[in-house]
This record gives structure tokens, C-alpha cells and sequence, in this order.
């Protein structure tokens, strides 16, 4: 498909428009760039680069008989939203097979960018329910995993309204020692068998699956800046939420004069 000289910079950022999607959202280096340059080729501009990193888009195009364009696009790390990248996915392939135009294309950008996430209410249930799920696949009684599904559901009320008041480091340091607190009350208070299975299943929802899935990943397919990247990030929070496990525990013991339950 052949489009006007005028339209080749509309493609382009079309095409990053397609990619910080992506990528803010949780997908892979190596989908990124090929669903860029999927709509790109579609279009008939075959004169474009992408870099794409963890955090960042690099895009230029253009050569003797196109036009020249550059563009940089700053993504910020934020938490994965995987239908949306399943959206962009298959809005990719639609662009081949049904032939959509440049217009319909950044029509649906902008409605994949738009989709409703879950309601909050639906997110901490969410994440009590996955505690407490955890909590009994990792060896906890029924009484463990009642408490981590409790746990689980403030710590999330706990990422909703406080943790994006602070760094990522303190957010999650104080998440790791929230639940180890809920934890080792109810377990003081006969409400379950089992202090290390409450608190494994309690911490399941602070954990960067997704980031350091992706890191792994990315590193295989080459791209060693951002898989390196990814999995730094990931390593950190693991390293956040042990310090506030820990830290509770440490104050646990010193309140109660030695004693560890």
C-alpha cells in the first residue's frame, strides 16, 4: 500500500503511539519493535529504525526520497496491563488483514489507550483472594490462608492510596513489613497455624512477575540494556519487600523482649 510523502511522519507516529502502548504496559523489547515495524512496512515507509529500551523509544525514517524524522519518547515504568497489549497485538494484525486506514488506526489507539481498568473494589478483592490461593498452594492451613487472604486485602488498599505517595523503595519496603505486622498479630492471636505460610502468601501481590519474566526474556532475545534493566528493577523490589519483612520482624523481637512468637 502506497501512502503520500504527507502522510510518512503521521505513520512514524503512529507507529510510536503503537510502541509506548506497548511498553508502558508490560509487553516485550522484541514485540515492540515488531509491531512498529509491522505498521510502518504496512504503509510502505521502509526507511525506519526503532531502538526501544526499558523506559524509552528511539524512532527515526527517512532517506533520499522520504522525508526525515526523528522522534525520542520518554515511557514511564508503571504497572502491566496486559489487555492492552494483547489489544495493540491483534490491532496489528487487523492493519494487514483488513487494511485499515492510517485514520482507523489511531482511532483504536486511542481507545486501547482509554480502556477501563478493574475498579478498585474488584482489585483488592482481587488481591486477597490471589494471597490467600498462594498461601494454601505453598502448604498453609485453610486458618493461613483466611489470614493472608486478609493481609492481601489491605496491603492492595495499602498500594491504592499510599504507596503512590511514596518512592518504590519505601512503597514497597512498607508493604513488606504491613503484612509481616498483619501477619504476626493474627498469628498471636490464634488465628493461624502457620507464620511462614501467611506471610509467603501475604507478599504474592508486591511481586514483579511480569517485570522480571519479561527481563529474563528480553535478555534472551538479545536485548541485554533492557532485560538487564528489568530485571534490576525486579531484583530491587524482591530486595525492598525482604527489608520489610525483615525490619518487622526485628522490631517484633525487640518489643517482645526476645521472644519470637
Amino acid at each position: 500500500m502506497e501512502i503520500e510523502k504527507a502522510d510518512e511522519s503521521l505513520v512514524l507516529e503512529t507507529a510510536m503511539e503503537a510502541g509506548h502502548i506497548l511498553l508502558e504496559n508490560g509487553a516485550e523489547i522484541f514485540r515492540v519493535e515488531e509491531t512498529m515495524d509491522r505498521i510502518c512496512r504496512h504503509f510502505g515507509v521502509e526507511s525506519n529504525n526503532f531502538f526501544v529500551l526499558s523506559n524509552g523509544i528511539f524512532a527515526t525514517g527517512g532517506d533520499g526520497k522520504e522525508r526525515t524524522f526523528a522522534k525520542v519518547q520518554h515511557i514511564p515504568v508503571r504497572a502491566a496491563r496486559l489487555d492492552r497489549v494483547v489489544a495493540v497485538n491483534q490491532l496489528s494484525r487487523e492493519v494487514e488483514e483488513k487494511g485499515l486506514t492510517i485514520e482507523e488506526v489511531r482511532d483504536r489507539l486511542g481507545q486501547i489507550r482509554s480502556m477501563p481498568g478493574k475498579s478498585k473494589r474488584m482489585q483488592i478483592l482481587a488481591s486477597g483472594i490471589g494471597s490467600g490461593c498462594f498461601c494454601y498452594l505453598f502448604g498453609g492451613s485453610l486458618a493461613d490462608s483466611m489470614v493472608a487472604f486478609l493481609a492481601g486485602i489491605i496491603l492492595y488498599a495499602y498500594l491504592l492510596r499510599v504507596r503512590p505517595h511514596l518512592s518504590k523503595i519505601v512503597g514497597n519496603i512498607g508493604g513488606g513489613a504491613l503484612v509481616t505486622l498483619i501477619c504476626i498479630l493474627c498469628y498471636n492471636l490464634g488465628l493461624g497455624d502457620q507464620l511462614n505460610h501467611m506471610i509467603i502468601g501475604s507478599i504474592i501481590p508486591l511481586i514483579p512477575g511480569v517485570p522480571f519474566t519479561n527481563g529474563i526474556r528480553d535478555i534472551a532475545d538479545g536485548d541485554y540494556i533492557s532485560g538487564a534493566v528489568r530485571l534490576l528493577d525486579a531484583i530491587l523490589v524482591f530486595l525492598c519487600i525482604a527489608i520489610g519483612v525483615g525490619v518487622m520482624f526485628t522490631v517484633y523481637r525487640r518489643f517482645a523482649g526476645g521472644a519470637m512468637l
